[in-house]
């Protein structure tokens, strides 16, 4: 969709200060950065005209995945956002599996394509943010990069299709049990928000997990 910069599609992240507190104050740093490489890479499948040129700019992003695995004091500098993942990641293998997430988006041409790649963004997303069970916010994400209108509904209908996880999946992963309800929540309105309730389930969840 043209406009899902705009603040009312805009997918719920991690660092909302609502959902942040429920990570561990320790970990925080790791999973902002982690949380900005994903908003990087939202905005390059946003941005690309051209899959090929897309391609070229992720592969990009992979090589630097890699040396940041490998060899985190070779990374380019004068790039914040590497900066911030050296501090945090260097030398942690993983984050490539991001961007080949972002890569089977890039190349989806079908509805059935889309709705794999876009779930299998949230769910390498959340994996590696310490859990599972990211498919519905990966749905509500993919729905928010399609152009038209009806292919963005389809990946709402197929979040809200999408069975609800267990509480238990989530244990000790508070954060991402709200980013999932939320998600939700979101998708079930067809990306229509609705401040308030988000406010009230967020409040909820925070304080009794449900």
């Amino acid at each position: 969709m043209e406009d899902a910069a705009s603040e009312n599609l805009r997918c719920p992240d991690i660092r909302d200060p609502r959902v942040m507190v429920a990570v561990p104050r320790e970990r925080r740093p790791a999973i902002a950065a982690l949380w900005a490489l994903a908003e990087r890479l939202t905005k390059l499948l946003r941005d690309a005209r051209e899959p090929m040129i897309g391609q070229i700019k992720l592969a990009w992003w992979r090589d630097m995945m890699a040396m940041l695995a490998s060899d985190p004091a070779m990374l380019p500098k004068g790039e914040p956002l590497l900066a911030e993942l050296q501090a945090v990641w260097g030398g942690r293998s993983g984050l490539d599996a991001l961007v080949d997430a972002a890569e089977a988006m890039l190349l989806a041409e079908n509805e059935t394509e889309q709705r794999d790649a876009a779930a299998g963004f949230g769910e390498a997303l959340f994996r590696l943010s310490g859990g599972a069970d990211g498919a519905r916010w990966g749905l509500l994400w993919g729905a928010g990069l399609q152009q038209g209108e009806a292919e963005a509904r389809q990946l709402f209908t197929d979040a809200c299709d999408r069975p609800a996880p267990p509480r238990a999946s989530f244990r000790g992963n508070k954060a991402l049990l709200m980013l999932d309800r939320w998600a939700a929540a979101i998708a079930a309105r067809g990306g229509e928000r609705r401040w308030r309730s988000e406010e009230l389930r967020l409040l909820r969840i925070g304080l009794f997990g449900r």
